[in-house]
C-alpha cells in the first residue's frame, strides 16, 4: 500500500509503499476512500503545539517515522479478521478514530476519546492518509448510507468536535444566540450543529471577510470581525449585554479573548481550537462575572452514533468540501497553516 508519510517533522511528507497489512482477531481493513485533512494535523506534522510564551508541548515521542497521519477517514471494507462480526466485504464505512485503551475506568463509561493510554488512528497509530486503513473493531465503523461521499469522513473529527462542543452548551433560552468564533472547517460544522440544536440562529465571528460571508450564506444571524474595534461592543449591544455561550474554535489568544469577552454574566466558553498561546484573566473575574471556561476535545462513540443519525437525516447542511490527490497532502497542512481553505480538504488515493 502506498502513505503520504512523517519521514522528519517539520518536512514535507514523503511517499511510503508497504506491505498490505492482514486482519487479525477483530480487525477490519479498509480501502481508504477518502480522508480529511484536520488541523491537529498540522500541529502533529510540525511535531508541537504552542503553549504561549515562547514554551512549546512536544508531540513527537512514541510515534516511529515513517508515520501515517489522517483520522478523518472513510473507506470500502476489502478485509476482515476471523472475529470480527457485523461487517462484511464491500461495505461502505466510516471509521471513528478516538480509540483508547478499552480497559480504564475512562474508557468502561464510554469516553475512550479522553483516555490516558490512546490508540487514535492518525494520531498514535497509521492512519489515513494512505490507500489503506487498519480499524481494530467493526464497532469502531459507521455506515454513513445517504451522506455524500467526501463529507462523509470529515464528521468523524469536524463533525464530531463541533457535535459535542455544542452539546456542551446544555439548555439555551431560544431568545438567546450562542456564538460561533472561527469560521473555518470546524467552526462551520459547529454553526450548522447549532442551528439544529437550538431554537434561535447562531452569530458567528472570524477575522476572514470571505468566512464572513460564507457563514450568512450558511445561515449565521450576524457575523462580525474581532479585528474592528468595535466589534465587542457591537456584540454586547446587539445580543444586551452577551451571548450565553461562545464556542472558539480557533483556539488562539486573541479568539479566546474575543470569545470570553462577549460572553453575558453567567456564560460559558468552550474551548475547541488547537491553534495555542496563553490565556489570563484577573481571578475575581470568574466569580464577579460568574462565567466559566472550558474545554472540549473531539467526542464519544455514541456521540458519533447520535450524531450521524442527524446527519443521515438530512438535518445538518453540508460544508464545503474540496477533494485533493493524496500527493497534495503536504501542500494541504501547508495551506491550512497559512488559512487558505474554506471549509475542509479532503485526500483521495
Amino acid at each position: 500500500m502506498k502513505s503520504e508519510a512523517i519521514v522528519e517533522y517539520g518536512a514535507p511528507l514523503q511517499s511510503v509503499e508497504s506491505d498490505l497489512p492482514t486482519p487479525e482477531g477483530a480487525q477490519v481493513l479498509l480501502k481508504v476512500t477518502h480522508c480529511g485533512v484536520c488541523h491537529s494535523d498540522v500541529h502533529l506534522h510540525d511535531g508541537h503545539f504552542d503553549m504561549g510564551g515562547g514554551n512549546k508541548l512536544d508531540v513527537r515521542g512514541g510515534r516511529k517515522l515513517p508515520f501515517t497521519l489522517g483520522h478523518e477517514i472513510e473507506g470500502e471494507v476489502i478485509a476482515v479478521g476471523p472475529d470480527a462480526e457485523g461487517v462484511a466485504v464491500g461495505d461502505q464505512r466510516v471509521a471513528y478514530p478516538w480509540i483508547g485503551c478499552g480497559d480504564c475506568p475512562t474508557c468502561r463509561r464510554g469516553e475512550e476519546h479522553l483516555c490516558n493510554k490512546p490508540q487514535n488512528l492518525g494520531i498514535q497509530v497509521a492512519g489515513g492518509y494512505s490507500t489503506h486503513a487498519l480499524v481494530p473493531h467493526p464497532r469502531y465503523l459507521l455506515d454513513y448510507a445517504g451522506v455524500t461521499k467526501g463529507l462523509a469522513a470529515t464528521y468523524m473529527c469536524s463533525g464530531l468536535t463541533a457535535y459535542s462542543a455544542m452539546k456542551k452548551l446544555g439548555d439555551i433560552s431560544p431568545e438567546e444566540r450562542v456564538a460561533v468564533v472561527g469560521l473555518g472547517g470546524v467552526g462551520m460544522m459547529g454553526l450548522q450543529f447549532a442551528k439544529t440544536l437550538f431554537d434561535a440562529a447562531p452569530i458567528g465571528a472570524d477575522v476572514d471577510e470571505n468566512k464572513l460571508q460564507a457563514a450568512m450564506g450558511s445561515g449565521a444571524h450576524a457575523v462580525y470581525n474581532p479585528k474592528d474595534d468595535d466589534a465587542i461592543k457591537k456584540v454586547l449591544a446587539d445580543t444586551n449585554g452577551g451571548v450565553p455561550a461562545a464556542v472558539d474554535f480557533v483556539g488562539s489568544e486573541s479568539s479566546l479573548q474575543f470569545a470570553s469577552s462577549i460572553v453575558r454574566k453567567g456564560g460559558q466558553v468552550i474551548v475547541v481550537g488547537l491553534f495555542g498561546g496563553g490565556f489570563s484573566m484577573p481571578i475575581p473575574m470568574f466569580p464577579m462575572r460568574a462565567i466559566s471556561i472550558g474545554g472540549s476535545y473531539v467526542g464519544s462513540l455514541q456521540e458519533t452514533i447520535d450524531m450521524m443519525e442527524l446527519v443521515k437525516a438530512g438535518e445538518i447542511d453540508p460544508i464545503p468540501v474540496e477533494e485533493r490527490p493524496l500527493n497534495q497532502a503536504t501542500k494541504s497542512l501547508d495551506d491550512l497553516r497559512t488559512g487558505g481553505v474554506m471549509g475542509r480538504v479532503v485526500l483521495k488515493p
